[in-house]
């Protein structure tokens, strides 16, 4: 095959929230060699499985309700006030790498709540962070992922809106005109992390400038979904990849110029280990 030209996106990988959590993760465990996080460290298999190699130890809610004695990191996405009441009663130290967006977030949520606002989070069901925002509420606020199930609810007038730090900003405001279009009042709280908003524009951008786009992502990371539909919806040929080994050669013609590009959830050295392969085309 003649040799792929191949370029990484510099501008994916690791937003810095995630950077500042791997990197606590990584300094304490050459500390002290292990240390246990409170669910993955980051939405992405193979950099969870790198630092379980160097001593990490995944547990869950349940896990941290029976441990004692013990040093704990927070991930990125932030958690809801009863982790911290449960570190209290079970002597454990949290290490917090909760993202200062997402703390920002968090604050904010809790002083409309106390203020009594009628609470929308657009956001996904279940997401870590999502859960950690309704902790500000007493699990009260409400939670949607769209327009049509926002409005199986029923709305008060007053609305006091939020949304999930990686939402779109495109589709908060879309929601935010229709409710007004509809006559609510819309107390709009733009909290979503500009680094990964304005990833789509930066994208569509890359992804325009190539034959084909690889865009490399975990499986679990919601980011990733969306991102790699903004590449594929620009480029027809992006595939999506969540290791080396999902490489195919048939995807590529000689001379092709091939961007990587990747969520923020994606570890820069994997999206290096996926352009060594092409360049060497050990597919």
């Amino acid at each position: 095959m003649k040799s792929l030209s191949v370029t990484i996106d510099p501008n994916s990988g690791f937003c810095f929230g995630v950077v500042y959590a791997i990197q606590m993760a990584e300094d304490l465990l050459d500390e002290q060699g292990y240390l246990y996080c409170l669910g993955d460290i980051v939405h992405n298999d193979v950099e969870v499985e790198r630092l379980q190699k160097r001593g990490l130890r995944i547990i869950d809610h349940q896990q941290l309700r029976e441990l004692r004695n013990e040093a704990v990191l927070i991930r990125a996405h932030g958690e809801p006030p009863e982790t911290y009441q449960t570190a209290l009663n079970n002597n454990l130290t949290l290490v917090d790498a909760s993202c200062p967006v997402v703390l920002k977030l968090q604050n904010r949520i809790k002083t409309s709540y106390d203020k009594e606002d009628k609470i929308f989070i657009y956001g996904k069901h279940g997401h870590a962070e999502v859960l950690g925002l309704l902790g500000q509420t007493n699990n009260e606020a409400v939670v949607f992922e769209n327009m049509e199930e926002l409005l199986k609810h029923k709305l008060p007038q007053h609305i006091t809106l939020y949304s999930q730090t990686t939402k779109s900003t495109d589709n908060f405001y879309r929601i935010k005109g229709a409710l007004e279009e509809r006559g609510f009042e819309v107390n709009a709280n733009d909290t979503i992390c500009r680094q990964v908003s304005n990833r789509d524009k930066e994208l569509r951008l890359f992804a325009a400038k190539y034959n084909k786009i690889v865009f490399v992502s975990g499986t679990k990371s919601s980011n990733g979904k969306v991102l790699y539909q903004v590449c594929k919806d620009t480029n027809p040929d992006t595939h999506f990849v969540s290791k080396v080994e999902e490489l195919h050669p048939e995807w590529f013609n000689p001379g092709d110029s091939v961007g990587i590009c990747g969520a923020t959830s994606t570890p820069m050295w994997l999206m290096e280990e996926v352009r060594e392969a092409l360049l060497n085309e050990n597919l």
